[in-house]
């Protein structure tokens, strides 16, 4: 098989991958090579990823229940993110690589407010450098013994380089706004310095088929980033009580896997993926403003080698399950009040990736 690169991002990176929205799944940046021959290339020393990232979420759900009154009412929140993802690989030796990501996304955010019985739009948006992240890849297995098949571990960091604070003007009537920090989920940065685990394996079964998987877990050990969740506003007496006044530090994981058909040049891959923004991180509390909630995809994808060293490429995740589960400050709520509380979020349809790969 030739050399296939398989995405990894976030995705964000998220973020963020990816059916998101208002789960504020960012991209996490950085491709593997994780099929083919790629790990066996030892005259490149670098390698230049560029993956390019768009969706539209609006459909809003409260579990995995749709609120389709949202769409009849007029009153869905729409958010459009696209972030541009670099990265850059030295190839220390054919075992070992180290890697740096520079996000840089553009995000705005469509929300309504009641004047007169009528709900009339406004925009917030963002654009800038999301949070960097570096990481450190060695390959378990030596590839020169193993061409078939191998497993890549990857441990990073995720430095606070985005801003979590960007501000813009809400309005709350025809005549009033407010200046204050822009939503949670169209930030450029979460405001805290992760710890991220990646595991990518691939195994070809024949030079036609083969198979892949990716692990990503990006843990934030900060609670709260000390950013208002009031939109410019006074925090109520509520959100104080629940935490869901200041904006969390979460963490977030993507699960990757499928098989991949080579036809000459061209790869046809067929995947699943969930990706997902835990209710509780691994290290450290889980307070403040959050939506959790995960998507599980369907992830079809097409790899064109223009030559032994380029590669172009598309994902197109398309969402099968989307579940806005409940938060902590959902639970503090719905243990002061006795009444049940679970809040919702926005989702996309699908994500649009497109990018290239550079070995030089």
């Amino acid at each position: 098989m030739r050399k296939l690169f398989i995405a990894i991002f976030l995705l964000a990176s998220a973020q963020h991958v990816f059916s998101q929205g208002c789960v504020a799944i960012r991209s996490t940046g950085g491709f593997c090579t994780a099929g083919g021959q790629g790990h066996m290339d030892t005259a490149s020393k670098w390698q230049f990823t560029d993956n390019n990232r768009y969706y539209k979420s609006f459909r809003h759900y409260v579990g995995t229940a749709e609120q389709k009154q949202r769409q009849t009412l007029g009153n869905a929140v729409i958010n459009c993110a696209y972030t541009n993802d670099l990265a850059i690989y030295r190839i220390l030796n054919p075992r070992w690589s180290l890697m740096l990501d520079l996000p840089i996304s553009a995000n705005s955010r469509s929300q309504t407010y009641l004047e007169k019985g009528i709900y009339n739009r406004f925009t917030t948006g963002a654009f800038g450098i999301g949070d960097v992240r570096v990481a450190v890849y060695g390959w378990v297995l030596d590839p020169v013994k193993m061409p078939k098949g191998n497993i890549q571990v990857g441990l990073g960091l995720k430095l606070p380089t985005g801003n979590d604070n960007v501000q813009d003007w809400f309005k709350t009537s025809d005549s009033t706004k407010n200046f204050g920090p822009v939503d949670q989920s169209i930030q450029l940065g979460d405001g805290g310095t992760g710890i991220t685990l990646e595991i990518n394996a691939f195994y070809n079964f024949s030079q036609h088929v083969g198979v892949y998987g990716n692990f990503f877990y990006l843990a934030n050990p900060a609670d709260q980033n000390g950013v208002s969740n009031a939109h410019g506003g006074t925090p109520s007496a509520s959100s104080i009580a629940n935490t869901s006044s200041v904006m969390s530090v979460p963490d977030q994981y993507l699960i990757r896997a499928g098989v991949n058909l080579q036809f000459n040049r061209l790869t046809a891959s067929a995947g699943f993926r969930d990706d997902c923004l835990p209710v509780h991180d691994l290290i450290g509390s889980s307070h403040g403003f959050r939506r959790p909630g995960y998507i599980l995809s369907a992830e079809p994808g097409l790899t064109y080698m223009l030559s032994s060293k380029v590669s172009v490429y598309s994902f197109v995740p398309i969402a099968m399950v989307r579940n806005r589960t409940q938060s902590v400050p959902d639970k503090i709520t719905t243990a002061l009040t006795g009444v049940y509380t679970h809040g919702d979020a926005a989702f996309a349809d699908y994500v649009i990736n497109i990018g290239a790969n550079i070995r030089f």
